[in-house]
C-alpha cells in the first residue's frame, strides 16, 4: 500500500515547532530534562482526600484516574482545580480457571467451566453499572477492545452484533448456569448450589479502592441471588496482588476478581489483545500459567499477534472468530470502558495521553511542569505506592509502579499521546522495509517506508543461541538454504550516541546494554540456562516463530538491521518494535547489562527470581531492586563482581566490554549503592532519588545529564477529539428518502475536511439487526451528509430506528460515535 505520508506530518511538524518556539520565547532560559525540580510520591487511598489536598496547596497532583461522577462535579466547581480527560480505563472480571476441584482444597471452583464464565456476560446489567456506579462517565464494553480505539470501529457490524447477543438476560444466565452446575454433580438445596454435601462458597476479591467496590458488591449479589454463597474480601491492590495475580490457581485461595487495566497509548491494533488476556503468552504469572485454551483460539490468539495475514480481509475474518472464542470461552468478563479525569492544582500542566491520562502516558515526566514556580518541586499521590516488585524484566505491571518507572527512562522512540504513532526519540531514523501486498502505511516522515518482493536474511545476522557457550548461532548455520522475512527495519542512532547517553550511575551506555535484552529473550527459555525459568517458555515460542534475526551493520554510530515475519499496521509501529527489541528497555522497565547482570546472578543462585511465577515455585523472594531481602542478595553479588571485573555472558559480551569498562561500571554500581541504597539506574529525565516501600513514599529528582531539553514534547495540549450533533427527521415515511447530516465540531469550530479520515454511518432496525453500514461524503468543513435512499427506508420495518454516525479524524486516534433515533410509519 502507498505512504499517506504529507499534509497530516507537515502540520504535526509546524504545529511542534511552533509551539516549541513559544515556549523559548516566553522562557529566559530551558533548563535540561524537566521543568521541575524533584517530585515526591505519596500514598493517598482515597481521590476525595487527595481533591481536598490539591484544593489547600498540599498536593499538586493525583494523576490516577477518577470516574467518580460526585467527585467530577467537585473538580468542575472547584477553582483551584483542573483535570486531564482520558478514556483507556477498564474494569472487567477475572475468573480463577483453575479445577474444577482445586487441588489445596478440593472445592469446587464453578469458573472452570467456560459456559459458567461466558453466562456472567448475561448475568451483569453493563448499562446500570455505567448509570449507577460510573455516573455515566463510563461505556458499556463487552468485547476485549476497547470501544474508543480503531479496532473496535473497524469492526463495527461484528461488534454490534455480539453486544446485542451478550447483552443483559438473567434469566438466560441462570438457565446455562444451572445446567452446567448440574453437571459438575452440584445441586440446589433451600436455594444455595451444594457439591458434596456443603455450599458451594465463592471467594471473591474486590479491590477497595476505588468503583471497583461498587462493581464487586454489586455483582456480587447478581450471583448470590442465583444461588451462590459470596465470600466478598476486600483488598488494596498490594493486597490483593500476591493472591490472584502471583499466588497458585490451584490453592483454591480465589475464584473472581475485579479486575481493571489500563492502555497506557492509543493501539491503534489490538490484534494482540487476546494473546495476551487469554493464554499463557500473556503475562509470566502463575494464573496465566493455568489458561489451557481450545486449540482454534490458541491458534487464532497466536497468529494475530504475530500478525500473521496477508491482507485487512484476511485479519477481519480472523479478528471476528477470536472476537466470538473470547466470549464463548470468556477467561475474563469486560464491563465497561471509563472515561477518567486526572486532577491536577491549576498551575499544573503536563502532557497527558487520551487512552492512559497522566499516569499512563510516557511523556508525563518530560512535560510536567508548574506554570508559576520555576524549578518546583511537585507533591504527588497516588492510591498504592510499590504494591509489587520492581525490577525490569518481571516485576510489578501496576500502573502505580509503571509511571514512575516510565520517568525514570528514556527509549528510542515516544507514542504520540493522541494518535498511538511513534515519534522519534533515541534514535535518528529507521527505514522500513515490508514485502509486496502487506497493508502497511506511513504517516510521519521520520520513517521510511517501501516495500520488496522478496526480503533474505543475511547469512552474519544472529538468529540462535547456545545458553551452554554462550554465544549467538547465525542464519547461515541455521538456514543453510537461505531464509527471507516479511519485515526488514534499518535503525540509525546519530553519532557519538553511546558516549553522549550516559546511565544514572554515571556509566556510559554502550551496544552490550542493547544486545543483552536479545540474550535475555532466548536464555531464559532455555532448559540448559542457569536462569531457565519455564514461565517465559510460551512467550518465546511465539517469538521464535516469527524472528528472523538480528545484524549489527555499525558499532558507531550504532546502526542495527531487524528481520521478522510479524509486521504492524503502521511503519511507525514497525519501526518502534523493532528498535526497542534491541534496546534496554524490558517488559517491566530499563535495565542496564551490569544491574541485570546482579540479578540474574542472585537469580542462578536462587537466592530470587526474576518472575513471581519461578519465585513462587522455588519459595524464594521475588527479586526486588529498590527494596527487601533481594538488596543484601544484590550486594553480595556486587562485591564479587568488583572482585572479579564480572561481565555476565562473557563469550558474547566480552566483545563490547573490556575489563577496564567493568570495572568502571561495577565502582560506578557501589558508588550509587552506598548512596541511593538501591539498585534501580536509569537513564531518564528524573533519577529514583529515594524510596521507601514500607512507608509508601517515592523521592524522584531531576537527572541534570539528560540529553534533551525540557521543551521538546511541550507542544501536545488539547487533543482534536470531534463532537458530533445529528439533524434529521424524527418520522420517516417508509420507502421515502430520508436525510441525516452530522455537524463535526472540534472547540465549537468546523472540522476540517481534511482532517477527516473517515466517517461512517450504520443503520440499525427496531431488533438491533445492522440494515446497512458505509461511508458518507462530506458536504463542507463541519458538516456530512447521510441520504437514505428510498429503498433502503422501504426495507426498515415499521417502528424505531437508529442511525448511528462514526467519525475517525487524523490527527486524533479515538473515532467519535454518536446516534439518533427515527420511526418509520407507514
Amino acid at each position: 500500500m502507498n505512504s499517506k505520508m504529507g499534509w497530516v506530518s507537515v502540520v504535526l511538524l509546524a504545529f511542534m515547532l511552533i509551539w516549541s518556539g513559544n515556549v523559548q520565547a516566553d522562557e529566559e532560559e530551558v533548563p535540561v530534562g524537566t521543568w521541575v525540580e524533584e517530585i515526591i510520591v505519596t500514598e493517598e487511598e482515597s481521590a476525595s482526600a487527595a481533591l481536598t489536598q490539591i484544593e489547600v496547596g498540599e498536593l499538586d497532583l493525583y494523576p490516577y484516574t477518577i470516574s467518580d461522577p460526585e467527585l467530577y462535579d467537585q473538580i468542575l466547581e472547584t477553582e483551584e482545580l483542573r483535570y486531564e480527560q482520558s478514556f483507556g480505563s477498564y474494569n472487567e472480571i477475572t475468573f480463577n480457571p483453575a479445577g474444577p476441584e482445586f487441588e489445596g482444597t478440593g472445592e469446587l471452583n464453578p469458573f472452570a467451566v467456560p459456559a459458567i464464565r461466558e453466562a456472567i456476560n448475561w448475568l451483569v446489567d453493563r448499562e446500570y453499572i455505567v448509570d449507577e456506579i460510573f455516573g455515566g462517565l463510563a461505556a458499556e464494553r463487552v468485547l476485549p477492545l476497547n470501544t474508543v480505539f480503531p479496532d473496535h470501529a473497524r469492526h463495527i457490524v461484528k461488534a454490534r452484533e455480539l453486544e446485542a447477543y451478550y447483552s443483559y438476560d438473567p434469566a438466560r444466565a441462570e438457565e446455562q448456569i444451572t445446567e452446567e452446575m448440574e453437571e459438575l454433580g452440584a445441586n440446589m438445596v433451600d436455594g444455595t448450589w451444594h457439591y458434596n454435601g456443603d455450599p458451594v462458597e465463592l471467594i471473591f476479591i474486590i479491590r477497595s479502592e476505588d468503583e471497583r467496590l461498587e462493581i464487586g458488591d454489586y455483582i456480587a449479589t447478581e450471583l448470590e441471588d442465583i444461588g451462590f454463597a459470596v465470600d466478598r474480601q476486600y483488598m488494596t491492590a498490594a493486597e490483593a496482588s500476591p493472591i490472584w495475580m502471583a499466588g497458585d490457581p490451584h490453592a483454591g485461595e480465589w475464584h473472581l476478581y475485579t479486575g481493571g487495566w489500563i492502555s497506557t497509548v492509543v493501539s491503534r491494533d489490538q490484534a494482540g489483545n487476546f494473546d495476551f488476556f487469554f493464554t499463557p503468552r500473556g503475562m509470566a504469572q502463575p494464573l496465566y500459567m493455568a489458561y489451557d485454551p481450545v486449540p482454534e483460539f490458541d491458534e487464532l490468539s497466536d497468529r494475530l499477534a504475530r500478525r500473521d495475514f496477508s491482507t485487512m480481509e484476511e485479519r477481519e475474518e480472523m479478528m471476528e472468530r477470536a472476537l466470538e472464542l473470547a466470549l464463548e470461552t470468556s477467561k475474563r468478563v469486560m464491563l465497561v470502558d471509563e472515561s477518567s479525569v486526572a486532577p491536577m492544582a491549576e498551575n499544573i500542566n503536563v502532557a497527558a495521553d487520551i487512552a492512559g491520562g497522566v499516569h499512563g502516558s510516557y511523556m508525563w515526566a518530560y512535560t510536567l511542569r508548574d506554570e508559576v514556580e520555576k524549578d518546583a518541586s511537585i507533591d504527588m499521590a497516588m492510591p498504592s505506592i510499590i504494591p509489587d516488585p520492581w525490577n525490569p524484566t518481571d516485576g510489578s505491571n501496576w500502573i502505580y509502579d509503571m509511571m514512575l518507572i516510565r520517568g525514570t527512562s528514556s527509549r528510542p522512540t515516544m507514542f504520540d499521546p493522541f494518535t498511538g504513532l511513534h515519534w522519534d526519540q533515541l534514535i535518528e531514523k529507521a527505514e522500513v522495509t515490508i514485502k509486496d501486498g502487506l497493508p502497511v502505511e506511513r504517516t510521519l516522515d521520520w520513517v521510511e517506508l517501501d516495500f520488496a518482493e522478496e526480503i533474505e536474511v543475511p547469512e552474519d545476522a544472529w538468529i540462535g543461541w547456545d545458553p551452554e557457550e554462550q554465544v549467538f548461532s547465525d542464519v547461515g548455520t541455521e538456514h543453510p538454504d537461505g531464509l527471507t522475512a516479511n519485515r526488514k527495519v534499518t535503525v540509525y542512532y546519530p553519532e557519538g550516541f553511546q558516549d553522549e547517553h550516559v546511565w544514572h550511575d554515571g556509566s556510559t551506555f554502550d551496544l552490550a546494554d542493547m544486545i543483552l535484552p536479545l540474550i535475555l529473550a532466548y536464555d531464559r527459555a532455555k532448559e540448559d540456562s542457569p536462569v531457565f525459568d519455564e514461565a517465559q517458555v510460551p512467550g518465546y515460542e511465539t517469538f521464535i516463530e516469527h524472528f528472523r534475526g538480528v545484524r549489527i551493520v555499525s558499532e558507531d554510530p550504532i546502526v542495527f538491521e531487524y528481520y521478522s515475519d510479524t509486521f504492524y499496521l503502521d511503519a511507525e509501529w514497525n519501526a518502534y518494535t523493532a528498535a526497542w527489541s534491541l534496546f534496554p528497555w524490558y517488559d517491566q522497565g530499563i535495565g542496564a547489562w551490569h544491574t541485570l547482570g546482579l540479578g540474574l546472578e542472585v537469580e542462578a543462585a536462587e537466592q530470587a527470581a526474576h518472575s513471581a511465577s519461578k519465585a513462587d515455585a522455588l519459595g524464594v523472594e521475588w527479586l526486588s531492586m529498590i527494596g527487601g531481602p533481594s538488596l543484601d542478595y544484590l550486594e553480595e553479588h556486587l562485591e564479587k563482581a568488583l572482585d572479579d571485573d564480572f561481565i555476565p555472558y562473557e563469550p558474547t559480551l566480552g566483545q563490547f566490554i573490556d575489563e577496564e569498562d567493568a570495572a568502571d561500571r561495577w565502582g560506578n554500581l557501589q558508588e550509587w549503592y552506598d548512596d541511593k541504597e538501591h539498585f534501580w539506574v536509569g537513564n531518564g529525565p528524573f533519577y529514583l532519588r529515594d524510596v521507601h516501600p514500607v512507608e509508601g513514599v517515592v523521592e524522584m529528582a531531576r537527572n541534570e545529564d539528560f540529553l534533551d531539553d525540557a521543551d521538546r514534547w511541550v507542544h501536545f495540549e488539547d487533543p482534536p477529539i470531534a463532537d458530533i450533533s445529528i439533524d434529521g427527521p424524527h418520522l420517516v415515511e417508509a420507502g421515502e428518502e430520508a436525510v441525516f447530516d452530522a455537524h463535526i465540531t472540534f472547540a465549537d469550530e468546523p472540522y476540517a475536511v481534511e482532517e477527516m479520515d473517515t466517517v461512517a454511518i450504520l443503520i440499525f432496525d427496531a431488533d438491533g439487526e445492522l440494515v446497512e453500514s458505509r461511508e458518507v461524503d462530506a458536504v463542507e468543513d463541519g458538516l456530512w451528509r447521510a441520504e437514505l435512499p428510498e429503498e433502503v427506508t422501504e426495507e426498515l420495518p415499521t417502528g424505531g430506528a437508529q442511525i448511528e454516525f462514526v467519525a475517525t479524524p487524523m490527527l486524533v486516534a479515538i473515532p467519535t460515535i454518536e446516534d439518533r433515533e427515527f420511526v418509520i410509519y407507514r
